[in-house]
């Protein structure tokens, strides 16, 4: 629980902070410890109740604000637990603003820098743990939170696009449900009872759609809970569970206009991360291992997991060990090979990881290009249905007059 508290020190400064404890009894006793005397204390809301904890996360924009501001002020000559008192001191969002207390509890009490970050491994990546604690290590933490400013800013900016060229074929496909199914559920049912009331046979076509209609009018709702309880725990399965995320991946990369988009994302999540992580100067084992679990593809999660285990660990360079993985690009393999033996790897991988993020962008471009009129193409089929069905049977009640 957070407590906010005020307290002198031995000098008779007055401090106002804030500290987490389990309990009362536990906030004094760490008061006790820092040989303060106590003025006030009382307990806070730390905002971490159910809802907070949907709408109040730890966004990504939020990292970027983090490892920007923890960079430039460790590089103006800041400590660190100044650093993060001033970030607490700005930050309004419950949830940033109660982790960044969590880490100056630990910095206070000597715990590893890195410790707070791997407490919360689903907001924080493993690459992004591994590069703190070595950085910590090393004692380059400012360069670090640098890189990764750099490498999430670049992270968000690449979904902040694909967001953007989505966002109207999106639209546009709600807004075709939504029309089709009021024609189908409302509209429809009740022209066909008013054909059906006045005793015209209408044609095969039209009886067709109107059966349709009139069985999803008299069912709408049983019909709804049913697509509700296979969406729900379907959309979960696919995108929490490890083994339905293995399954979407394949499915994803079977698919002719959507896998050059997913390998070629994949390749620029591996050069990017791989980059940091060298940079970082993580043994190339390890910096394999991590690259592998945020590579977003098990095709090439297991492909990498090979480098290490079958080319790394019996001694192969690392450009030898890629050269037998047939999943990455020839073009990619050979730029490892030369890099590595010019020394100049990480710059390489780097160059790579923008490259293939410019290509992402394009081809998000082109499929958009043939989704939006493929898009119009079934909306425009489905309403032509729907008229017809309409129209050829009034056609034949006017022409009896």
């Amino acid at each position: 629980m957070l407590y906010r508290y005020s307290a002198s020190d031995k000098s008779g400064k007055i401090i106002e902070a804030e500290l987490e404890a389990d309990t009362m009894a536990g906030a004094l006793q760490y008061l006790s410890t820092k040989e303060l005397q106590l003025v006030t204390i009382k307990p806070l809301t730390t905002g971490r109740s159910f809802f907070g904890g949907i709408f109040r996360g730890i966004t990504l924009t939020d990292k970027v604000f983090l490892t920007r501001y923890l960079s430039l002020m460790l590089r103006a000559g800041t400590d660190l637990l100044s650093a993060i008192n001033i970030l607490i001191a700005d930050f309004d969002r419950p949830a940033m603003r109660d982790f960044l207390i969590e880490i100056r509890e630990n910095v206070s009490r000597g715990r590893p820098f890195y410790q707070a970050f791997a407490e919360h491994p689903k907001v924080f990546s493993s690459v992004f743990i591994n590069l703190v604690k070595a950085s910590e290590g090393s004692g380059n933490l400012q360069q670090i939170f640098e890189d990764l400013s750099i490498s999430l800013q670049r992270e968000a900016e690449l979904k902040a696009r694909i967001r953007s060229a989505l966002i109207y074929p999106i639209i546009l496909l709600v807004m075709s449900f939504v029309i089709i199914g009021f024609l189908v559920t409302f509209a429809l049912p009740r022209i066909a009872t008013a054909f059906l009331e006045t005793g015209i046979k209408p044609p095969v076509f039209s009886r067709i759609v109107f059966g349709f209609s009139l069985f999803l009018g008299d069912h709408i709702v049983l019909l709804t809970l049913i697509l509700l309880a296979i969406v729900g725990p379907g959309t979960y399965f696919f995108w929490k569970n490890s083994v339905g995320q293995r399954m979407a991946s394949r499915f994803l990369t079977h698919l002719p206009l959507i896998r050059k988009i997913y390998k070629d994302l994949a390749i620029q999540r591996f050069a990017s991360t791989f980059s940091v992580l060298m940079k970082a100067g993580l043994p190339i084992m390890q910096t394999t291992r991590v690259t592998a679990e945020v590579v977003g593809s098990e095709e090439f999660r297991v492909s990498l997991l090979r480098i290490v285990e079958g080319g790394l660990a019996k001694g192969l360079t690392i450009g030898e060990a890629f050269r037998h993985e047939s999943v990455f690009p020839k073009i990619v393999t050979n730029l490892i090979a030369v890099s590595e033996k010019a020394g100049h790897l990480e710059e390489i991988l780097g160059t790579l990881a923008d490259f293939y993020q410019s290509s992402v962008e394009a081809n998000i471009k082109s499929l958009v290009a043939v989704l939006e009129p493929a898009l119009l193409l079934v909306m425009g089929s489905l309403v032509a249905i729907v008229a017809l069905a309409i129209i050829v049977p009034v056609y034949q009640l006017t022409a009896q007059f």
